[in-house]
């Protein structure tokens, strides 16, 4: 069996390949819209049709010895989702609405083979320190948070972002490796 990252996340690839895993990355086209009724299943939705597309992109017989994995992370604050920022602008609003306060990373991943579709999602609590304008400017200039939903990256220490999490620091990178370690691995060594 062959696994294939449906996303061009170098950190969810650094996360796979740090735990064992060989893998091959077809990016998925499918384009996010629409939201389920929560922050979790709207991330459900989004990692399940990432990896279905790019599963139905594949010939039938590499169908059969695939198992494609696709991912959605969204970071909630006070029940609104804070995606990718679009802007620098919209990046400073991001990180000063996060500074001092707790939200909430979801990260759904959904595994599609030929015989079954695999669901699971992690929550983790995040509390952010008071950010200053310069740190946040400063964080800004990097370019970290550009491709981030959030506009941060908890493993970007050097800023002193967050100062403290309960759950999976994985999650929060994007993969909770711990949820799916298992079921790939079964998957993989069949």
């Amino acid at each position: 069996m062959r696994l294939i990252l449906a996303s061009n996340s170098p950190r969810r690839r650094e996360i796979l390949q740090t735990f064992g895993f060989d893998l091959n990355v077809i990016v998925s086209d499918y384009q996010e819209k629409g939201r389920a009724n929560s922050p979790r299943k709207t991330a459900e939705l989004y990692a399940k049709n990432k990896a279905q597309r790019v599963f139905d992109e594949l010939s039938l017989s590499d169908q059969q010895n695939a198992v494609v994995l696709g991912a959605d992370t969204i970071v909630v604050l006070d029940n609104m989702i804070l995606g990718k920022p679009q802007s620098v602008h919209d990046a400073y609003d991001m990180l000063w609405a996060l500074s001092g306060r707790a939200h909430y990373v979801y990260t759904a991943c959904a595994i599609v083979t030929s015989k079954k579709t695999y669901i699971k999602t992690a929550k983790t609590k995040v509390v952010f320190n008071k950010l200053s304008d310069e740190i946040i400017n400063n964080y800004i200039a990097s370019g970290s948070p550009m491709d981030k939903a959030g506009a941060y990256g908890i493993q970007d220490q050097e800023f002193n972002l967050v100062k403290k999490y309960r759950g999976s620091y994985y999650n929060v990178m994007g993969l909770p490796i711990e949820k799916i370690s298992p079921i790939l691995t079964r998957l993989i060594k069949k």
